[in-house]
């Protein structure tokens, strides 16, 4: 192992060793997800619902009648349905079972199993599938007192086609003027939340652990680390080799926790790898100005807090930036949690490619390196303190 390496392994070691380290840096933020999911995690754009059961007429029927509404439906087995409810991937979940193909078919009174999502899209989806039933049950009502008053029943239907055709039914289109709705169509109802805390807590992780800098100088560690034959640009290179691990053990996590817990789905994942890398680098980078200009650990972990706190809500890990004032959302382009909140919407929601988020990505990447050459040079500063 590298004398750059050790150095690095030696700070995410001293930083995962602080007890207090592992709750808000694996525990805290799931909890903040799951919190912000389920108060307010969106059934947002196209309302979705899920139809389990045998391919029946009665399920063809409500497919139709749902589909013509503009609704988004899936056919699915009970289990799915019920975990994309849980995980806020549909809004309405219909059961269908053998006895309502039954009654459906034989022209009597079927009833279904409806599960609505805990998202407050529910509810208006829900009063979409009972519109829609009722309008099955109507039409088959219909087609009854048809062929109870004598037409064939071959005759029934187109007659019924025919008389609804004749019939103007009145619409009411809804227009989006600010386009919010569209900017969020799609997203599942733990994706926003995930994509905005991944960002604030690994900012914020980063500036907090610079404190571990300042304890190595304090207490001699860097000290005894020259006196070894390493020289100093190692020791720059090791301890920003040291906060970009600890931003990515952070970022990583809560990728991978999100995923296996709630579903979310961050798209192309080499791409969204790349974001988080490149924004682990700026953080990384931060974090060792934060750590070379100050001799107080206690006061840069308020600084690290504090600043990271401001810079997350600035750059929309908070409040998304689709809902800032014209004036506040071009200030927020000054912070890199915006041009990394850029390049994962693009991921999750467009299907972005690389070509797509390329000028983030090139901004992350300028951020990054001016934001570390500053910080190598302030710590060969703090170094020469350090002696």
């Amino acid at each position: 192992m590298s004398a750059m390496t050790a150095i690095a392994a030696v700070e995410l070691r001293r930083f995962l060793r602080d007890r207090s380290n592992i709750f808000f840096v694996f525990i805290f933020p799931l909890m903040l997800i799951l919190l912000l999911g389920s108060q307010f995690g969106a059934g947002s754009g196209q309302a979705r619902v899920a139809i389990s059961g045998p391919g029946s007429a009665l399920a063809q029927a409500l497919t139709a009648e749902l589909k013509a509404s503009g609704i988004d439906v899936t056919a699915t087995s009970a289990d799915a349905a019920r975990t994309d409810l849980s995980r806020g991937r549909t809004d309405v979940g219909l059961f269908l079972d053998d006895a309502d193909a039954e009654a459906f078919d034989a022209g009597k009174p079927a009833e279904l199993d409806v599960v609505m999502a805990p998202q407050s899209s529910g509810q208006a989806v829900l009063q979409q599938v009972r519109t829609a039933v009722q309008s099955v049950g109507l039409e088959r009502a219909q087609l009854a007192a048809l062929t109870g008053a004598g037409v064939p029943g071959e005759q029934a239907r187109p007659a019924l086609d025919q008389a609804v055709a004749q019939v103007a039914v009145p619409t009411v289109e809804i227009v989006d003027t600010g386009g919010v709705g569209q900017e969020f169509r799609g997203l599942g109802r733990f994706d926003l939340g995930a994509s905005q805390q991944l960002l604030l807590f690994v900012f914020l992780s980063s500036l907090t652990g610079a404190a571990t800098l300042i304890q190595a100088r304090r207490f001699g560690v860097v000290g005894r680390v020259m006196s070894a034959p390493v020289s100093s640009g190692q020791i720059v290179a090791g301890q920003a080799l040291g906060r970009f691990a600890i931003a990515f053990v952070q970022g990583g996590f809560i990728m991978a926790g999100t995923a296996l817990l709630f579903g979310v789905d961050w798209g192309s994942l080499w791409l969204s790898g790349l974001v988080l890398v490149l924004f682990c680098a700026v953080s990384a980078a931060a974090a060792m100005m934060v750590g070379s200009v100050m001799d107080n650990d206690s006061a840069a972990s308020g600084v690290g807090v504090g600043g990271g706190l401001v810079l997350g809500g600035l750059g929309g890990c908070m409040v998304p930036p689709e809902f800032f004032p014209e004036t506040l959302a071009a200030i927020s382009f000054l912070t890199p949690h915006r041009w990394a909140y850029e390049a994962l919407a693009d991921i999750q929601r467009h299907e972005g490619t690389l070509a797509d988020i390329l000028p983030q990505l090139a901004v992350l990447a300028g951020m990054a390196a001016a934001l570390l050459l500053l910080g190598a040079w302030l710590l060969r500063r703090s170094l020469n303190r350090a002696l």
